[in-house]
């Protein structure tokens, strides 16, 4: 049944006219679905998102060694490992009140700045580039316009004609022989593309040099952590051991390992300030009219925690290099502070999740949630010879619950981080937004919108490596002065545990807000709690109505060819949603039984 109401966030929602679906999202992390209705003139009147998969990672770390849950935890994705085995190892260690050696804290900083690098670098070209750039237009590129137009953006030195007249040989090539790849499918032609032909040969070169970069950003984690993904970790420190007399070996770093962690750093530095970060700003200013589309809640109301420890040990807000935050009700003149600790603060919700809390329990903290998988599906869709089901968004629809900070539904990421920094004035936060909005042309509050969280990830990518060069040389500084220390393993033995213990780890993915909730009871786990960015911002509307960030940053966006939902893909790509990794529905006899399509499921 069609319906009508204003939500308390002040949108106005309409389930009438034509839907849309979109199953699966792809160029995620994960499973995702996406529902629209469209008025007449194919503006998005509602939206629905939904997570159809089921994590329970929670259900799998119970009566688990608390010392081992890290490894489990980081297995929840298979892109922001590290920042989940943080976030448990923070958690561990904040309920057995253990401390870590300065060398650790370090250690753990450059591990994760290398996240944070490695992860905008593949969202920018790899995930969101191809919603922006035509790839089978740059076939007609000229080269030796691409190469001026190469140089005019910054003296990267692959800019040259022939450089840029191999590529397009390349891409011809791969056109003539029928087989696209991973670029089958696309929407190419479609009318929302705007840049011209050298251009979007210029960002494919980009998009091909980020894979490579990439490899190498990832080396910072086998020097530290082993292997990546998925590095080690360890409660009480760091696992790798320092030895700078040690011709090398197995997780144990002397100078040869830290000149190529410096080696590392300086590329991608090099690569961010001239290529990255040009090229975001040269997407922003083609694409102007997308920084005032697609803001959805980050013009309301944003959350982070913070990250980042400049003094190992303490994790106030005086001491994190990314502050924490929230604001609320678009009053960016005030920053709340965050405390995980707080129960009232963080509550979950699950009215339209597939779970269930015990009668008469509405909301929950995550210190004492509950994951009781209570799976309804709609009513079929109707007027359609398919068994595809229509979302009924006013019933459970999804497998993320709905989390609030003191009851408000908040969007996280690298934007909400920078729109809290900028608030706060925080070190050289404005400076940098400044300069990066004039850069593009554009106010400071165009930032809030699908564009801008784009933007927010760029700036992030190159700080994060600035960061990194400091940390790195701290550590060398500490190396040089004789203190070599990575761990502390005094509370390791669970005797000396207390019967009972509960604590929570914070940190910043590059997603968002992340954090990890865990009780430990007879020297095993007795609940763990994960609420990450994806579950705020994909989060299904609340019990009361309010929008998830996902679909609110939807509502209002007018698409070219409702068939070819391009500008769905931009503003929730914009997100860089990470439902989980690697998961299939299968039957016992290995046969598929979920099927991918976009249709049309209700005239």
């Amino acid at each position: 049944m069609a319906y009508e109401y204003t939500t308390p966030q002040g949108f106005t929602v309409k389930d009438s006219g034509r839907r849309i679906v979109v199953d699966p999202i792809t160029r995620i992390e994960g499973h995702l679905r996406c529902e629209v209705n469209l008025d007449d003139n194919n503006v998005i009147t509602n939206a629905v998102s939904c997570g159809t998969m089921f994590r329970g990672i929670e259900l799998i770390l119970k009566d688990r060694d608390p010392r081992s849950a890290w490894a489990y935890a980081q297995r929840v994705c298979g892109v922001c490992t590290g920042s989940h085995a943080l976030a448990s190892i923070l958690a561990v260690e904040d309920a057995l009140r253990i401390e870590i050696p300065e060398n650790a804290s370090l250690i753990r900083n450059l591990m994760h700045l290398c996240l944070w690098f490695h992860d905008h670098l593949v969202h920018f070209y790899q995930l969101a580039g191809l919603d922006w750039i035509d790839v089978v237009s740059a076939a007609g590129a000229d080269p030796a316009a691409t190469s001026a137009l190469a140089r005019k953006l910054s003296p990267w030195p692959s800019s040259s004609p022939g450089y840029f007249s191999d590529l397009r040989a390349r891409i011809n090539a791969i056109l003539k022989s029928g087989q696209l790849g991973i670029f089958a499918h696309g929407y190419w032609g479609n009318p929302a593309y705007r840049l011209s032909a050298e251009a979007n040969l210029l960002f494919f070169a980009h998009y091909l040099e980020a894979l490579d970069l990439q490899r190498n950003a990832v080396k910072i984690h086998t020097v530290f952590g082993g292997k990546n993904p998925h590095p080690n970790w360890l409660v009480g420190g760091v696992p790798a051991a320092i030895n700078v007399n040690s011709p090398g070996g197995e997780q144990v770093i002397n100078m040869e390992r830290l000149e190529l962690v410096r080696s590392v750093i300086g590329k991608c530095q090099e690569f961010a300030r001239q290529v990255l970060l040009p090229d975001a700003v040269a997407l922003a200013r083609n694409y102007r009219d997308w920084c005032h589309l697609g803001g959805g809640l980050s013009g309301q109301c944003v959350l982070a925690y913070g990250a980042f420890p400049d003094i190992a040990n303490d994790y106030t807000q005086a001491s994190l290099l990314a502050p924490g935050g929230a604001i609320i009700d678009g009053n960016f003149h005030e920053v709340h502070p965050v405390d995980v600790h707080d129960p009232e603060q963080v509550q979950e919700v699950v009215a339209h999740a597939w779970y269930r809390y015990p009668a008469g329990v509405a909301s929950l903290p995550p210190a004492t949630g509950v994951t009781d998988p209570f799976y309804r599906l709609g009513p079929a869709t109707v007027g359609t010879d398919t068994d595809i089901r229509q979302l009924d968004e006013q019933a459970r629809y999804s497998w993320i619950k709905t989390p609030r900070w003191r009851g408000h539904m908040m969007e996280v990421g690298p934007l909400a981080r920078l729109l809290i920094a900028y608030s706060l004035k925080h070190g050289d936060t404005v400076a940098r937004v400044d300069e990066l909005t004039a850069r593009i042309g554009i106010p400071h509050d165009g930032l809030k919108s699908t564009m801008g969280r784009i933007v927010a990830r760029c700036h992030e990518a190159a700080w994060a490596m600035d960061q990194a060069e400091i940390f790195l040389n701290r550590l060398i500084a500490n190396i040089k002065n004789g203190d070599t220390a990575t761990a502390n393993v005094k509370n390791w033995d669970p005797d000396t545990w207390p019967a009972r213990a509960a604590g929570a780890g914070f940190t910043e993915a590059p997603r968002g807000a992340l954090g990890h909730w865990l009780e430990i009871a007879d020297k095993k786990i007795a609940n763990y709690q994960c609420v990450v960015p994806t579950t705020w911002n994909a989060a299904p509307r609340s019990g009361d109505g309010q929008l998830g960030p996902y679909e609110a940053s939807l509502l209002g966006t007018r698409m070219e060819i409702p068939e070819q939902p391009l500008e769905i893909l931009r503003t929730i790509h914009s997100f860089d949603p990470c439902m989980a990794c690697a998961t299939h529905v299968l039957d016992q006899g290995g046969h598929e039984l979920a099927v991918a399509r976009l249709d049309e499921c209700r005239g």
